[in-house]
């Protein structure tokens, strides 16, 4: 049977973003928390984080959940099952909507913010699902899955089934970076390109670009919150937590604000493509020229 909920309109439920997220244990082999905490942001979207004390990436993943089909946004930065079950929490997530939205082979589409190791990890959980497309995080994958046939240039559509996912060319982190805009809660999901934390610039200028895109992007659309990847950042303005802590009692809030993607604009038009680690109050810049 197929359920008769209405279309995914533009705009159409705000996100619960106050949650208090699990920012690792003082010794990470006791921490009693689980592998993977989810957050329903709202009825048709999850957000989770893995446990820092299995990885101290403790990348974030988002399932959105379309008529037709859910997306998942990456897939975390550990692959065995047994450490790090987030097949087997996403198909819970997906049953448990399917009991409230009942319909016929409904499907999973696997999919990356980009190609780094902490964001695709557990792709091979997903190899035998059924009824699963599993997107590749090479640029030549990216490209063809969604029809870029200029990229970085323009943005690409994905429809869940009457939710609307806007996909949009991110390189400068990482060469097949992408960034989607749910036209449904107006959630940009940004990646590794910002987040409260350490922003890796691989190539100064395609990531210039994509912060001048990301820009227009917001001038252009509302966006309720921009979610990236990972919380680096403490709530000390301009202190960060080292690379490699599994323990971070007093992390930043995980939601940015357009202002501060406006900041990042900024800090990339002072900074001029200088290298070196450039520190400001909700991210630090780290940028290598060769």
């Amino acid at each position: 049977m197929t359920s008769r909920t209405r279309t995914f309109g533009p705009g159409g439920r705000v996100p619960d973003l106050a949650v208090e997220w699990h920012a690792g244990w003082p010794s990470a082999k006791h921490d009693p928390a689980p592998e993977i905490q989810s957050h329903a942001a709202e009825e048709h979207t999850v957000i989770m984080r893995q446990n820092m004390s299995v990885n101290f990436e403790a990348p974030f993943m988002f399932l959105l959940f379309g008529h037709r089909s859910a997306l998942l946004i990456d897939t975390g930065a550990t692959a065995e099952p047994e450490y790090f079950p987030l097949r087997e929490v996403v198909d819970a997530h997906i049953a448990d909507w399917l009991e409230r939205h009942p319909r016929e082979d409904y499907r999973l589409i696997v999919a990356h913010t980009h190609g780094h190791g902490d964001h695709k990890a557990a792709d091979g959980q997903f190899a035998d699902r059924p009824r699963t497309r599993i997107v590749g995080p090479g640029l030549e994958a990216v490209t063809a899955f969604y029809g870029f046939d200029d990229w970085p240039a323009t943005p690409r559509e994905l429809d869940l089934g009457g939710r609307v996912v806007d996909v949009i060319p991110g390189p400068g982190h990482h060469a097949s970076a992408t960034v989607f805009y749910d036209r449904w809660t107006r959630l940009l999901l940004t990646g590794d390109t910002l987040y409260p934390g350490h922003l890796y610039v691989q190539d100064w200028d395609a990531y210039k670009a994509t912060v001048d895109r990301l820009v227009s992007w917001c001038d252009e659309h509302p966006v309720s919150h921009l979610l990236g990847c990972h919380v680096e950042m403490s709530t000390e303005p301009g202190e960060a937590y080292p690379r490699g802590w599994s323990h971070q009692p007093d992390e930043a809030a995980l939601p940015m604000k357009v202002e501060q993607l406006r900041a990042l604009q900024t800090a990339l038009e002072e900074i001029g493509g200088a290298p070196g680690v450039h520190e400001y109050d909700d991210f630090h810049i780290w940028y290598r020229a060769d």
